[in-house]
């Protein structure tokens, strides 16, 4: 997985699953987030399923991979994804985990947990025949049998749930290169979308991203991006622990239109020292992903 330079990387998966979430046609690839929605790696877009007027969408499906590092551990995410009429998605993921090597803090980190999802839209991306006009959704993530860190700690599963507003627009007036600027904002009780478990209290975050989608040859694409999702403060039952803002830098490649696939290539920049002494070494995590409607 370490191919490719990890800003670089993740900074080109994140910009390509923007290129091709953002528009419309249903020529182009529907890419999936970490947790089955439209979205960028660790953070939702407020496109939705391309769907036909009034009829729910085919399946799609994707399968994640992250090496978050010898303490957190290994994850597989695999999703499937419909909508219906052009502006609603709902979904489900199943997080499967694979221990860490760590003897002290990988136990804290269990075999993996449920992600329902659903987001719809709220305001239509240049709505009025308005250029400047974002697409505007709001959704909820719902994860259950979660036990990461503080479940553990009680020894007892835990639900946690996230719910946002998102406002995603794609500049296409910059020829021979596509803008995406994604921004949001959620009130959440998980603490590194669950994968560090629940956060101490709810609260609200904030969360962003952009890329730049660039043309390939034989009408494939390259996609460029960055995203940044702030996170809780402290873990629940960690009360000196400090989560800091994870950020992902990614590739897309779309090899095709015709083939409805999008695989991306991303870095994960996790936690690393939380409290002094404890270094969850989950930084310059290497993860990827594909996707495919059918």
């Amino acid at each position: 997985m370490k191919l490719f330079p990890r800003k670089h990387l993740l900074l080109a998966s994140a910009i390509s699953a923007f290129i091709f979430c953002c528009h419309p046609s249903p020529a182009h690839a529907q890419q999936l987030g970490w947790e089955g929605e439209t979205g960028i790696f660790i953070t939702p877009l407020a496109y939705t399923v391309a769907t036909p007027a009034h009829r729910f969408a085919p399946p799609v499906v994707a399968w994640h991979i992250l090496d978050a590092g010898s303490v957190i551990g290994f994850y597989n995410q695999t999703s499937i994804e419909s909508g219906y009429a052009k502006r609603i998605e709902f979904g489900y993921t199943r997080s499967i985990h694979s221990a860490g090597s760590d003897p002290t803090y990988s136990p804290l980190w269990t075999q993996g947990f449920n992600i329902f999802n659903a987001k719809g839209s709220i305001l239509q991306e240049n709505a009025g025949k308005r250029p400047w006009v974002p697409q505007v959704s709001a959704g909820f993530m719902l994860r259950t049998q979660v036990r990461n860190v503080g479940g553990v700690l009680q020894n007892k599963d835990t639900t946690n749930a996230d719910i946002y507003i998102v406002a995603t627009k794609t500049i296409t007036q910059l020829k021979p290169m596509s803008i995406i600027l994604n921004g949001g904002i959620q009130g959440t009780n998980a603490e590194l979308i669950g994968l560090g478990g629940n956060a101490s209290q709810w609260g609200p975050v904030g969360f962003g991203s952009v890329g730049f989608v660039f043309a390939g040859p034989d009408r494939s694409a390259i996609i460029f991006a960055a995203t940044a999702a702030q996170q809780p403060r402290h873990p629940d039952q960690l009360p000196t622990a400090v989560i800091r803002t994870a950020f992902v830098y990614a590739i897309r490649v779309v090899p095709s239109p015709k083939l409805k696939l999008n695989v991306d290539f991303g870095v994960f920049e996790g936690p690393g020292v939380i409290s002094p002494g404890v270094d969850l070494k989950a930084k310059d995590c290497p993860g990827g992903a594909i996707s495919y409607s059918f």
